[in-house]
């Protein structure tokens, strides 16, 4: 991958919060084109280091560039080329989805035709619905519809299957991996390591606010392997979870 160009770079990214070290000097590069995984328990520091790689928040010290945009310098830049869920749609429980797409449109100041974006993310038929008659699943996918707006290089994901239900995240899997498809670099976050594993073309595990390793998940697994460890339980070909998909199937469901 060196030869890809490098869409986010993090060298020694601190932030601190008085006395509490929330990221400990964490330097990673994500590359175009990739979809790029951070992991790790709650409070490890994923969302703090997104946030101020997005421009949310600001960084005590190191550099970060995005796509050559340093966020000191260029956060207004970086803006209009990254996407980042948004959550405000929550706060309009009786808008109907092309209304909230028209609302934030014009919070990005770009013209877009709301069932252009709503058919990405397979939700044209739910156009007049309100937001809060949508499902979980329906929730997450209009939220990653929000974060295509602005045409974005880059989109972050925080966390975007939680929960749901199989179905529905297997299904969130095909969204995001087909928006990588179409030339978007993805980072998103997850607790689930079956999706970080089916996803991901590189992961970091951080603990603690700093990075404990970064590769991709074959790699990782190998070397696991290879130190001589070994799983309690035999391992099959598929999981309890392929199973529940191939019995109920994985067409689109009003439900999810």
């Amino acid at each position: 991958m060196d030869d890809k160009k490098v869409m986010i770079s993090v060298k020694n990214l601190v932030k601190k919060y008085d006395d509490f070290i929330a990221v400990q000097g964490i330097s990673f590069d994500v590359y175009e084109n990739e979809i790029f995984g951070l992991l790790g328990p709650n409070g490890a520091g994923k969302t703090t280091t997104l946030e101020i790689i997005e421009t949310l928040r600001e960084k005590t010290s190191g550099e970060i560039f995005v796509d050559g945009l340093s966020v000191e310098k260029e956060a207004n830049k970086i803006k209009q080329i990254i996407g980042v869920q948004l959550q405000a749609a929550g706060y309009y429980p009786n808008l109907n989805l092309v209304e909230l797409m028209e609302l934030f449109s014009g919070l990005y100041g770009v013209d877009i035709k709301p069932m252009e974006m709503l058919e990405k993310v397979n939700l044209q038929d739910k156009a007049k619905a309100k937001y809060k008659a949508l499902s979980g699943g329906q929730k997450q996918r209009f939220s990653i519809a929000t974060t295509l707006i602005n045409s974005p290089k880059i989109i972050f994901l925080d966390e975007p299957t939680t929960g749901l239900d199989p179905q529905a995240r297997r299904n969130l899997w095909d969204l995001i991996t087909e928006i990588r498809n179409q030339g978007t670099t993805v980072v998103l976050t997850t607790h689930y390591m079956d999706e970080a594993e089916q996803l991901c073309d590189r992961v970091a595990f951080v603990e603690r606010g700093e990075i404990i390793a970064l590769d991709t998940p074959d790699n990782l697994i190998d070397q696991l392997v290879s130190s001589g460890f070994e799983r309690k339980k035999e391992v099959k070909k598929a999981n309890l979870e392929d199973v529940f998909i191939n019995l109920t199937g994985k067409e689109w469901r009003e439900d999810n």
